[in-house]
């Protein structure tokens, strides 16, 4: 697995951090994190995923060692940023794996980008951000910070977004990552979730999805899911037991293998074609 952080710059301006591993000239899957997170997200998963596929682990626009723009956190403008890094890397479609806001840009990405997006598989989907109480009190939290972030805050907020113990070392990477953001993107990209209503816009998508959900998810609820679900053309689900928000963190390897079966059907019913440049 190659797992040295590699940079590259699109063509609208912006740096980004990646990391990618498998054949070059396998299925292109990208991978894009949660709120304050970065590739690191995916460090757990990665090496349960086939060498057989080229897996792209993308750090989004303001967050960890990419470029951190005073503006740009609404989600059709992180959405863009997809297509714009798909073709410095030369890609034309890949299936694209997003977590919790990496998902709300999933979602806009499939609706604006259709014929860049073979297939999608969310994880902690929101449908909408509106109405929670656990997004609220995130957001009054996030309104008290001046120029720095708080410690504390940053290290409860990641533990509230798991329902299982996971290992501290990894806490510890995570806990680091989400302190790369400054405030200003803690607020702008917290600001481009409470404006977006992903079930409206995955009335437009036409990709196939995956959904999958952690059975004690205290952010994304089972009635986002089902919103999700069925405001979709096509859409499986599944349910890991016992976990939380950060699903692929606590059952790193059950989410694999749930990844591996569903693009495996995509390979069978010849979705996955021209997913690469010829």
């Amino acid at each position: 697995m190659r797992a040295d952080c590699s940079f590259l710059r699109a063509a609208n301006g912006l740096r980004f951090a990646y990391v990618e591993q498998g054949e070059r000239e396998g299925l292109p899957v990208l991978m894009l994190h949660g709120y304050t997170d970065s590739h690191r997200s995916f460090d757990l998963i990665r090496p349960h995923l086939p060498e057989a596929w080229r897996v792209i682990a993308l750090t989004q626009r303001g967050h960890g060692r990419s470029d951190k723009p005073s503006s740009g956190f609404d989600m059709a403008t992180m959405a863009a940023d997809v297509p714009a890094f798909l073709d410095a890397l030369g890609i034309e479609r890949a299936v694209i794996v997003g977590h919790s806001m990496g998902a709300a840009v999933t979602v806009q990405a499939a609706a604006d980008y259709p014929d860049r997006v073979a297939g999608v598989a969310l994880i902690g989907a929101f449908a909408s951000f509106q109405n929670k109480a656990e997004i609220d009190e995130l957001a009054t939290e996030v309104a008290r910070f001046g120029d720095a972030v708080d410690p504390e805050f940053v290290l409860a907020f990641q533990q509230s977004t798991v329902g299982e113990l996971i290992p501290q070392t990894f806490l510890d990477v995570v806990v680091a990552e989400s302190f790369r953001c400054p405030a200003h993107v803690w607020r702008a990209a917290l600001a481009g979730q409470l404006d977006s209503e992903s079930h409206v816009v995955a009335r437009r998508c036409r990709a196939p999805f995956l959904l999958i959900r952690g059975e004690n998810d205290q952010y994304a609820t089972k009635v986002d899911h089902l919103t999700l679900r069925d405001s979709l053309c096509s859409a499986r689900s599944f349910t890991v037991a016992s976990a939380g928000h950060a699903t692929h963190w606590e059952r790193p390897e059950e989410v694999a293998r749930v990844l591996r079966a569903y693009i495996a059907e995509l390979d069978d019913a010849d979705i996955l074609r021209h997913a690469v440049f010829s």
